[in-house]
């Protein structure tokens, strides 16, 4: 059987992930030691070392299997759709999927993205929306002077008004559901946020 099929190599290492998991949220991601994930996990120095270099290439290996599978369903967004679901007050199929990849990952994002993280996760994460996603949608209006505030700013508070909205997603025990998170993304963006506190009419 190949290694990269064999379920026993899988579940030592995501016994590792969930361990450097862990040890990342109770004593921050420098303090760790090898020892430290072999306990944690309850695996042996060597099965350690049959996998990764040292703690920096579990860290990376983790992050780059994460990245992958994100951009794997990101890179299929279309802006187009988007508005045509945004106007009819529906989840973007596609949102969805993104916040069920978020879910499925759901500690991993969290600790990452959280004091104790990696703070180029959060970088990351906001290039490739806007890689795939953000830009995309402002194509959509390519004439700077008809929009009502410059681009760059409004791009800006739109890719971090939504990574707000998915922190706490993430940082509130993930209680909605990806439909729910993708339908509330809709709304946001159709109305803006004063629209949704009632403040102002439409």
């Amino acid at each position: 059987m190949s290694p990269k099929t064999d379920p026993r190599i899988e579940r030592t290492k995501d016994m590792l992930r969930s361990a450097l998991i862990e040890l990342i949220e109770e004593k921050g991601f420098e303090s760790i030691t090898v020892r430290d994930l072999t306990l944690k996990a309850g695996l042996n120095r060597g099965t350690f070392y049959l996998h990764y270099h040292d703690k920096f290439d579990l860290l990376e290996q983790c992050k780059s299997e994460i990245w992958r599978g994100f951009e794997e369903r990101i890179q299929h967004a279309n802006p187009e759709l988007l508005l045509q679901y945004v106007e009819r007050d529906e989840a973007y199929p596609f949102m969805v999927d993104v916040f069920r990849f978020l879910r499925e990952n759901g500690d991993f994002f969290r600790v990452m993205m959280g004091p104790k993280g990696d703070p180029s996760f959060n970088l990351r994460y906001k290039e490739l929306m806007l890689k795939h996603l953000y830009n995309k949608l402002m194509l959509l209006q390519p004439e700077d002077h008809k929009l009502l505030v410059p681009r760059d700013f409004l791009t800006a508070y739109i890719i971090s008004a939504n990574f707000g909205v998915m922190q706490h997603w993430l940082e509130t025990g993930m209680v909605h559901t990806p439909h729910e998170m993708a339908l509330i993304i809709s709304r946001i963006m159709r109305r803006g946020p004063l629209r949704m506190t009632g403040v102002l009419d439409g």
